[in-house]
């Protein structure tokens, strides 16, 4: 017999590739934190003598959940400006709430919440863009959880740097350079939007990101309110002037991608633009609905973001899945235009190649990572299953996850947290509602 590290057999097996693939009483064999095989189970059982065999009757194991889009940090501002329109929800309520709180331990305790809240929902890698990205990084890699965290840039003045180019420096130094190598956490830049860089930025941008190979990932045509400011002050729509300034190209992520025309579209497709849809924060904000039976007839990747729990409220993997599925159909008046198997797709592979680490995740294929996901499917809201692809997207609530591993890792087991102390999290985000809630100048809005 061969050994391996841990052996996990369950019901069934999705592996995601390739698409619509359900395998019945399936086990997976990891070793030094990969998947080295993937198989019938009795055959596992006479072949492979584990280190640790789990065993998951009524349960489906599928790749991690992949997080294309949040700002992590921004789950201390949960519930803080509520039911208020993209534009008044920053203007109002969100930038001077940042002005006055962000700071290093603001982030890494919100960063600490949204991680934690991941893993129970699913979720093995997040791509995250918001101040202070070397904390972020440095907390991500203190948990064990993947990551690919962006160096905001952005115009005017913040806490963390004092410009655009100020926020270029220090993200090639705290964040590009000192993760270069890490197993767990890689790096992109994450310009805000297009009205809040300049030109000259954007030209510094693209130098650095080429430089380092490394992409870029901004909020683009989010809302109506957002290519209006731009046509006023530009004469140009974002895209047409993201174009001309040479940054539309295979190393962008537009980041929700709400308002696209059609040449718009083939724009994209044409130039290997990548999408990171987030459904929910878009509903929730009253942004729009997107195009994305579009934007797949087009063959352009699109992958899964929650957003932020400010805008969300949720970090909720398997909720927004669901969403997109059906928004999909609303939208286009097809009922197959986003499929269960699509959606998972969207939530695993598509959203790893949209991040650049399909090679190393998003599927459970000998020589990638164990990131993985066990699903347990005995529950009343998911009987009878008999497609349990499709259940995972359309009935699958975050409680039903029962396991996770993040390159072998065993993060959550039976449904509970191994190595992260929820009481403490919960302890430290109480200390930040008070403050945050007591603050004479600011409050829910």
């Amino acid at each position: 017999m061969q050994h391996c590290d841990i052996l996990i057999s369950a019901d069934w097996c999705i592996p995601v590739e390739p698409t619509t693939t359900v395998l019945d009483k399936h086990s997976v064999a990891i070793t030094d934190g990969r998947v080295i095989d993937l198989l019938p189970t009795d055959d596992a059982l006479r072949y492979y003598e584990p280190g640790a065999a789990i065993e998951r009757p009524g349960h489906v194991l599928i790749p991690g959940l992949v997080n294309t889009h949040t700002h992590a940090a921004m789950t201390l501002f949960r519930g803080f400006a509520d039911d208020l329109p993209l534009e008044r929800w920053l203007r109002e309520a969100i930038w001077p709430a940042e002005a006055q709180f962000v700071g290093p331990e603001m982030v890494r305790d919100g960063t600490r919440l949204a991680i934690a809240e991941m893993l129970l929902s699913g979720c093995t890698c997040f791509s995250d863009q918001y101040y202070y990205p070397e904390i972020v990084a440095e907390t991500a890699a203190d948990l064990q959880m993947r990551a690919m965290v962006g160096t905001p840039v952005i115009e005017f003045a913040t806490q963390w740097a004092a410009s655009a180019s100020d926020c270029l420096s220090k993200g090639a130094d705290l964040v590009h350079d000192r993760y270069a190598d890490h197993p767990l956490i890689s790096s992109c830049f994450a310009p805000h939007s297009a009205p809040t860089v300049s030109d000259a930025a954007f030209a510094e941008l693209r130098v650095i990101a080429d430089q380092l190979d490394k992409r870029i990932q901004i909020h683009l045509h989010e809302s109506v309110g957002e290519i209006t400011e731009s046509v006023k002050d530009t004469g140009k729509r974002p895209i047409e002037r993201l174009s001309e300034l040479g940054l539309v190209n295979a190393s962008l992520m537009a980041v929700h991608a709400v308002h696209l025309t059609g040449e718009e579209i083939t724009l994209f497709a044409d130039t290997g633009v990548v999408v990171a849809h987030c459904p929910r924060s878009n509903l929730k904000l009253a942004d729009g609905i997107a195009r994305i039976h579009d934007l797949l007839v087009a063959n352009i990747t699109v992958g899964l973001g929650t957003d932020s729990a400010a805008s969300n409220n949720a970090i909720d993997m398997p909720g927004e899945m669901r969403t997109a599925a059906l928004l999909s159909k609303a939208r286009s008046e097809d009922a197959t235009s986003l499929p269960a198997s699509a959606a998972l797709r969207m939530a695993t592979i598509e959203g790893a190649k949209t991040l650049g680490l399909d090679a190393d995740i998003g599927s459970i294929e000998a020589g990638k990572w164990a990131d993985l996901v066990c699903i347990d499917l005995m529950h009343l809201n998911s009987q009878p299953v008999y497609d349990p692809l499709s259940q995972i997207v359309y009935t699958v609530l975050p409680q039903q996850i029962s396991d996770v591993w993040v390159a072998g890792r065993h993060h959550i087991e039976n449904g509970r947290l191994m190595h992260i102390d929820e009481n403490e999290i919960i302890r430290r985000t109480a200390e930040w509602r008070e403050r945050i809630g007591q603050s004479t100048s600011l409050g829910p809005v």
